[in-house]
């Protein structure tokens, strides 16, 4: 009997169709994927939220119907950013010593804590007294006439209870930050003319004495744990000490610079901070001098003129190699607020004020943004009175943060919030990139976050809520932004 042999199996092809149309569909499903990517998103606004996290957002593939917006080119970069935040004053810290233990803590955290709070990255302080040095007397670290070795130099003020040192290690126990220390007086016994305020200057035959000053001043508060990052010769010259930026030119090429190059501290000079951006026009005297320019690191100025973006331009354009500070702003009858218009602030819409301020400061090239009082009473101060350093009494000023001493409350002012989103979302080594579009009452700035990343900053100064596009590598995002708000969205490439 035959075996019964079955017939071979028929070959069978590969299928490379059913491979094809699997790679096509995973493909398809890849950038759809990529084009619905995760957008994180914060807001600030008039209606109550504060920094609260909403639903993520997604970008989609390009519409048709286009809303008006802003294309963000994260190729297209400008400047490197430092930071943002305020300045520490003997005010502040006795306005915060005010409060029960547990609430000091807290609002520490909410300044400094880049987590639970704002987590402020670049903060002012001064070198010795200026007009919130509320905590005594008008005071320098060496008040002995004559004392050019500086053997009466002391710090012993700033380690009290409401002194320097005391504020800036009680805020590090929750968050980094660098420090930026300007003078507005060297010792009076420096000074010519003491008694005249429109005539007080620095004796040059004091210059090599005041250039070991400053060194005093980094060596000791280096003793105690800490690093001023970069010194500013002088604050507002001209409208505290009468110096001329030709005599600040000397000081610095002949003194200062020399002594800390010798010395090799690690500190960076900062050339002084003029009064308003106007003003900076006359950082040419310093900077047209190669012998001088080699010690400057940076330009701080003030924004007290509150407009004149322009001047900030043309230095970042000149010097793009300089990274530009703004370093003092704030409202004070004495330096321009509306006299009708009760300081401290409780309104919304300050804040609203305030980062139209800070964007307009980025976009010409600012590096760091700071304000000037970080905590100030239900009063406006308390503030320091010497008339003779131009320090006046009342001088009300408005914080960021404001502790009524008598109820104990702690109001965050709009400002705080405004200012949080950029310390919280756009920490120190995020770059600036090119943002183009124009929306009525509405600004966008972007950055390349140094983690990966971008972070866009949208503020709606409009009283309605307002729908927007942001376009960014080809897909499209729909925002919509509350009325009188400030939306942080953040995604990566």
């Amino acid at each position: 009997m035959q075996d019964h042999i079955q017939p071979p199996e028929p070959k069978r092809s590969f299928p490379w169709r059913s491979v094809v149309l699997a790679l096509l569909l995973a493909a398809s499903l890849g950038l759809a994927s990529a084009g619905a990517q995760e957008v994180k998103v914060y807001v600030s606004s008039q209606a109550g939220d504060r920094l609260a996290a909403k639903p993520s957002l997604q970008f989609a593939a390009q519409e048709k119907a286009k809303l008006p917006g802003f294309k963000i080119n994260a190729a297209v970069t400008d400047q490197k950013i430092d930071g943002f935040g305020a300045s520490l004053m003997e005010a502040g810290l006795i306005c915060l010593n005010d409060l029960p233990p547990a609430a000091q803590e807290e609002v520490l955290q909410q300044l400094f804590d880049p987590e639970k709070g704002a987590g402020f990255t670049a903060m002012k302080t001064e070198i010795a007294a200026t007009d919130f040095a509320s905590a005594g007397p008008w005071y320098t670290y060496d008040d002995t006439p004559g004392d050019v070795e500086l053997k009466n130099f002391s710090v012993a003020r700033d380690l009290g209870p409401n002194g320097m040192i005391t504020f800036i290690k009680r805020a590090r126990q929750y968050g980094r930050f660098m420090l930026q220390a300007p003078m507005d007086y060297p010792p009076d016994w420096m000074l010519t003319n003491l008694q005249d305020r429109e005539k007080q200057d620095v004796d040059p035959k004091y210059f090599d004495a005041l250039a070991h000053y400053y060194l005093r001043y980094l060596q000791e508060y280096e003793k105690h744990g800490i690093f001023i990052d970069y010194l500013s010769l002088f604050n507002e010259p001209g409208i505290y000490t009468k110096i001329p930026y030709t005599k600040i030119r000397d000081l610095l090429k002949n003194h200062v610079g020399p002594l800390f190059e010798k010395e090799g501290v690690k500190t960076k000079i900062q050339l002084s901070e003029a009064p308003s951006r106007e003003e900076a026009k006359n950082y040419e005297t310093v900077l047209s001098d190669p012998a001088a320019r080699q010690y400057v690191a940076s330009l701080p100025y003030h924004g007290y003129d509150f407009k004149n973006f322009e001047v900030i331009a043309n230095l970042h354009k000149k010097y793009p190699e300089l990274p530009l500070w703004m370093t003092e702003i704030c409202w004070a009858y004495e330096a321009g607020a509306p006299r009708h218009v009760p300081l401290p602030r409780y309104d919304w819409e300050d804040g609203d004020f305030w980062v139209n301020q800070i964007v307009s400061d980025l976009e010409v090239g600012a590096a760091a943004w700071i304000y000037w009082n970080t905590i100030l009473d239900e009063k406006g101060g308390p503030w320091a009175i010497s008339p003779v350093h131009g320090n006046p009494d009342p001088n009300v000023q408005h914080p960021v943060v404001i502790i009524n001493r008598q109820t104990k409350q702690v109001t965050y002012t709009g400002l705080y919030y405004y200012l949080a989103h950029f310390s919280k979302f756009v920490r120190p080594g995020a770059v600036r990139i090119d943002t183009k579009g124009a929306v009525s009452g509405v600004r966008c700035v972007a950055f390349r976050r140094p983690e990966g990343g971008i972070v866009a900053q949208l503020i709606n100064s409009r009283q309605a809520e307002t729908t927007v596009r942001l376009e960014s590598g080809g897909r499209v995002l729909r925002v919509s932004l509350p009325a009188i708000s400030i939306t942080t969205c953040l995604w990566k490439p």
